[in-house]
């Protein structure tokens, strides 16, 4: 008797594994700055330091800062970007995916200002300030903010195939984006850059959950390529059923009745009957031009 096959073991989606991955830096950079770790504090007040006396010294780019991050890179900018993409996939009828980027970006938007709230972390205070900010300084919303849409963006772009030159484009706006606003926000001195990096995590880590937990709870049918309603279809794609395709299932198999390959599907005796059915052809049989049948004899 046949012993049974081996049972595979299941494997960990890689969203999940990339969620743990982010999640153990997020956490203990968050009880490192709860807990005024003072290496980590040193290093952030360097840094702000620093930068801070090169804002003062180039005007000019203090000032491109300030427009970048109150307005191109503004959270309230990139929530509404977001808006603009779940619009689409509704009119597209993309419901799951259109609730699903809209819960993860309010998601976000609440962990981020509940962690404000929770760690009550003090921004950086100058004697003369080129920027100012409200609420509590970790984590930075910009840079948390920046790094949930974008990364919704570029799995949505995944999810609908697109490759090439538009993803690689598409990667490179998310990347200058989330980097540069982060680079604002310390510049600008209203950041230490330790929310800025908490922040980076957090967001992405908001965004491998959403991914992880999309591809667990929503049906096959109702992605991207899926046939059920909701499903945006791409053409040829794997949701498309053979019965919709021209020709039926089996095409492919079978010569179409006008196809050059006529003659190959008639049976044994009758190889000739292509040039037979078609009268007045130039390929018509001399027999059927005598009398007496197709043999040619009586």
């Amino acid at each position: 008797m046949d012993s049974a096959p081996p049972r595979a073991t299941p494997r960990t989606p890689g969203s999940t594994r990339i969620a743990l991955f982010l999640a153990v830096p997020a956490v203990l950079l968050l009880v490192l700055i709860a807990a005024e770790w003072r290496p980590l504090l040193d290093v952030d007040g360097d840094i702000a330091r620093t930068t801070h006396r090169w804002a003062l010294a180039h005007a000019d780019l203090t000032q491109t800062a300030r427009i970048l991050t109150d307005w191109v890179w503004d959270p309230w900018t990139m929530r509404a970007l977001c808006t603009v993409v779940v619009l689409w996939l509704v009119a597209r009828r993309g419901w799951w995916l259109a609730g699903w980027l809209a819960a993860t970006c309010l998601v976000g938007t609440l962990v981020q200002q509940g962690l404000k709230a929770a760690v009550g972390r003090e921004r950086p205070v100058w004697p003369d300030p080129v920027d100012s900010a409200h609420y509590a300084a970790f984590p930075s919303g910009h840079a948390m903010t920046a790094a949930v849409v974008s990364g919704l963006l570029l799995w949505l772009l995944r999810l609908y195939g697109v490759g090439g030159l538009a993803w690689a484009a598409g990667l490179a706006v998310a990347a200058v984006s989330v980097v540069g606003v982060g680079f604002t926000r310390v510049w600008l001195g209203v950041h230490w850059a330790s929310d800025v990096v908490g922040g980076w995590l957090l967001g992405a880590l908001t965004v491998a959950l959403a991914v992880a937990a999309y591809e667990r709870v929503v049906p096959q049918e109702q992605r991207p390529g899926g046939s059920g309603v909701g499903g945006e279809q791409r053409p040829g794609g794997s949701g498309e059923s053979r019965e919709q395709r021209p020709g039926g299932p089996d095409e492919g198999l079978h010569p179409r009745p006008d196809s050059p390959d006529e003659g190959r599907e008639q049976q044994p005796g009758r190889a000739g009957g292509s040039r037979e059915q078609r009268s007045g052809g130039l390929g018509e049989s001399r027999e059927r031009r005598r009398p007496g049948g197709s043999d040619g004899r009586p």
